[in-house]
Formats: C-alpha cells, structure tokens, sequence
C-alpha cells in the first residue's frame, strides 16, 4: 500500500515512511514495528539493542578516519497520535494509513497521518541506509509511548547512550531550529456522583458539538481554535436555566489532541424542551461567531432520544456542581512566556473526558517551560476537583528543556543551515513536549538540538507534511553529519 511514496524525493526517506504508515503503530502498539525494524538492521549488517522498557537502538559504526568524531545520537519516536474523523471505519490497530498528494502536501484520508513523528524516523533510517554519507559514530535511539505518557523517555535506560551531541528530529518548521520546550504533567480526574432515576415528566435529549478542526495540544494551543469540552460545557451550562439533568457525556479521545467533538445525554422537564432547543441554537450562532475564521466548521445540534427505565441522570445539585466545577477548570492559555517572546509558557487542555453511570473521568494535559508552574496548575486542579469530591492525581510528569544557547551544536547548525539556504534559522523555543527535557535528564552532558519537516494538524485528521520542506530536511541533515564528522 502506499507505492506512490515511493516516487516522491528523496526516494531514500520516503521508501522507510512508507513502512511505516504501512505498519499500524499506535502508542502503546509499536511491538510490530519494532521487530521489523530489527529485522531491517540485521539485513543492514547493523547492531541493536533494547532497554528494559522496549527502547530500540540501533548502531553503525563511523566512517573510515571518522571513528574519533563525536558519537551522534539521532532519536524520534516510534508512535503516532490515532485521530480519524467520526465517519471514518479505521482501526489503528490493524489497518494502515491510507496518504494522498494534494497541492504539494502528504495528506491521511480522513485519519491522522503520522508524519509527527514518522518523518524523523524515516530520515534518521535513511540516514543509517545511507552509504554515501560521512558521518562520526552513530546511534539511532526510538522511543515508545510519546504521545501517551513520553513512557520511553521516563524509562530510557541511564548509562546506555554513549554519544555527547543529540539530534532530536520530532519538531514541525522548516526553517527553524528548537532549543528548548515545555515539560507537562498530567491531570486525572475520577468521581462517582449521585445519579436519581428519570422523573415523570422529563424528556432525555441528545446534544452534539462537531466540526471544530482540533490540533496539537501544545504548539496549536494558542491558535483562535475551540475546544470541543470547553463549548459543550457552555451549552450545559445555558441548559441549567431549565432543570437540565446530565446523563452521560463523552468528548475527546487523547490528552495531547484539542477536542473535535463532544456529546452528551441529558434530562430536562418535556414541555422545556422547545425553549432548550432554541436556546441551543442561539448559542450555536454565538460561538460561530466568537470562533469566525478560526474554527468556522462548528455545528451543534440537539435532538429528542427515546426514554429509557434503566437511564439514571445525575441528581440536579450534582449535575449542577459538576458542570460549575468544569466551566471553571483552567483551558488554554495560562500565561505567555516573559522571556522568549510570542512564545505560550504555561498551557491547560481539557483533553478527555466522560461521564457514564455517574462516574466521571478527566484527563487534562498542563504544560510550562517552568516546571514549577506545572505544578501549580496542576495543583488548582486538584483544589477545584476536590471541591466536588473528586479524586485528582497528577502522573507522567516530564520536565522541561532549558536553552542553551550558547551551544556549539547550535553554532554548527546555525553556519550550515546559511550556506545551504542563504538564511541562518530562527532558533526557537516550543511548547510542546519534546523528550529532550526528558533525555537531557537522565544524559546531562548531551549537547541537543532539535529540527524537523514542515508539518500541519499534528494530532488531528488534518495532519499533513510539505513535500518540498522534507527534500530540504534530509539536505539539512545529510550536511549537518558530515560537518560533524570532521569535527574529529
């Protein structure tokens, strides 16, 4: 599947990107693919190795007269965020991801295409492949679990990795080199709230939110996007002012994605229903409004359900209580950073959450450059939420990656990148979790950098990568190993 990769340039990346969206890989599912990477370097001729987590590495000796350059590590992670549109059939689990070119671009059809972060794992395969190219001693480190709970990197094994310079190859600019990111920590909500059985009277009804574009929790977060939980809390909310009972609710589906969609069940005094529905409606328009060009696709609709004995709704104090806490919860953007200017510093997003047979469950994602502001906000969580009774527990936190700019690796990069494109780079900071801050823990001596392809809709079916971006990308890096081979 996907032979018209194989025609796209370079030949060389685009081959191994095939495999890969050939081979389902889902966080938490990357056993598949690890093995064929395995095979593949064994029929290269090249040692590998795993840790105790499942970490794959993969070696190549320098090239002759390179053996005393610094040892390079490249690093990307093996698994890919799992989004496909409502109407999509896709099972992450088995099937593989169907990509078409359109204007330039590699799209999905209709799912999340994984070139975040596909596209470094290619290149840092190709590079290993590559028969041409000088380069100091290497080792190619693939991680697991990324995009679920970086559980690769907060596992990787200490005293393993043997290279002083690391090249992270999971960012999404061209023209653009990362010295920094935020680390993060996750939020976990769990209740189990009172529930009373439907009354004589009340009517269940269906409200939906759909078509809102959802994006990367961390480098989209501060684009005029919505958030699917957020607007849905809002129509709850409207839906008070008619004894509205919540009965199940269900919207988004990963921590680190911005909410697409979101439906809930509720129950309301029948002859309330009209006047619920208009409300409704008014408020669709409303939030059009407020999301204008941003995020123009939103459509919320609301519908009649048939009664059924065995529905129980929440009690009205708790369904009140409940939609109060999560109307108040931190969404979005916190506080932009004071040092690196246009860049978000601390962040919140309502990622996941579900309401069924009363127990509720919330994942929210917060992100900081400072880990201490992480904390914070992951610590008014926990005073909000227990105000209704709820157990909060923060896990998978990861720090961040402080800047160095001062780095020679930087310096290098920074010299070669203007030769080839007539242009140094823009040396950025990103707010997103990249596992350098992670490695650079457990490995402090590594000198870090981190640069990609250009990549759009990360985390979300509109996912796509520019083919031209990718070209410069491999001539980027193909050069950058050869200038440090010499540096022996």
């Amino acid at each position: 599947m996907n032979a018209h990769l194989d025609a796209l340039t370079p030949s060389i990346v685009w081959r191994h990107f095939r495999t890969l969206c050939n081979t389902p890989r889902p966080s938490g599912q990357e056993a598949e693919l690890v093995a064929i990477l395995e095979a593949w370097a064994d029929a290269q001729g090249l040692a590998h190795d795993r840790d105790s987590f499942g970490n794959l590495r993969i070696c190549k000796p320098a090239s002759p007269g390179c053996e005393q350059a610094p040892g390079v590590i490249l690093q990307g992670h093996l698994d890919m965020v799992a989004q496909a549109n409502s109407d999509s059939t896709h099972d992450f689990s088995r099937d593989p991801i169907s990509t078409y070119v359109a204007d330039g671009w590699l799209h999905a059809e209709g799912t999340t295409l994984g070139a975040d972060n596909g596209m470094g794992v290619a290149a840092i395969l190709a590079v290993l492949e590559d028969t041409e190219l000088t380069h100091g001693p290497l080792e190619a480190l693939f991680t697991l679990e990324e995009e679920t709970s970086m559980g690769g990197a907060l596992n990787l094994a200490e005293n393993w990795l043997k290279g002083s310079l690391l090249l992270n190859l999971d960012s999404e600019d061209r023209g653009e080199v990362y010295i920094g990111c935020a680390g993060g920590a996750d939020v976990v909500v769990d209740a189990l709230l009172p529930g009373i059985a439907l009354r004589d009277g009340e009517q269940l009804i269906e409200i939906s939110l759909t078509g809102l574009k959802g994006g990367h929790s961390g480098i989209d977060i501060h684009k005029p996007l919505g958030n699917a939980n957020r607007l849905l809390v809002r129509a709850l909310r409207i839906l008070e002012a008619f004894d509205a009972r919540l009965v199940s609710y269900q919207g988004g589906t990963l921590r680190n994605a911005i909410p697409r969609e979101a439906f809930a069940q509720l129950a309301l005094p029948a002859d309330e229903v009209d006047a619920a529905f208009e409300a409704l409606k008014a408020l669709e328009n409303t939030l059009r409004a407020e999301l204008s060009t941003g995020d123009s696709g939103l459509v919320l609709s609301a519908t009649r359900s048939v009664n059924h004995e065995a529905v129980e709704p929440l009690t009205l104090d708790a369904s009140t209580m409940l939609v109060a806490a999560l109307h108040a919860a931190p969404c979005g953007v916190e506080r932009m950073s004071a040092d690196v200017p246009g860049v978000v510093e601390t962040s919140n997003n309502l990622g996941v959450l579900s309401l069924k047979a009363g127990r509720l469950h919330l994942c929210a994602l917060v992100r900081s450059l400072h880990d201490t502001a992480t904390a914070a906000l992951a610590d008014r969580f926990q005073a909000l939420f227990g105000l209704i009774g709820a157990r909060v527990r923060v896990e998978n936190s990861y720090p961040g990656w402080v800047p160095h700019p001062g780095s020679a690796l930087l310096a290098i990069f920074n010299k070669r990148h203007a030769a080839l494109f007539e242009q140094e780079p823009a040396v950025k900071v990103i707010h997103a979790g990249l596992e350098c801050g992670i490695i650079g823990s457990k490995y402090p001596h590594l000198d870090m950098i981190s640069f990609g392809p250009l990549i759009r809709g990360a985390h979300s079916p509109d996912e796509r990568v520019e083919l031209e971006s990718v070209e410069e990308f491999w001539k980027m890096l193909r050069a950058l190993m050869e200038d440090l081979a010499k540096k022996g």
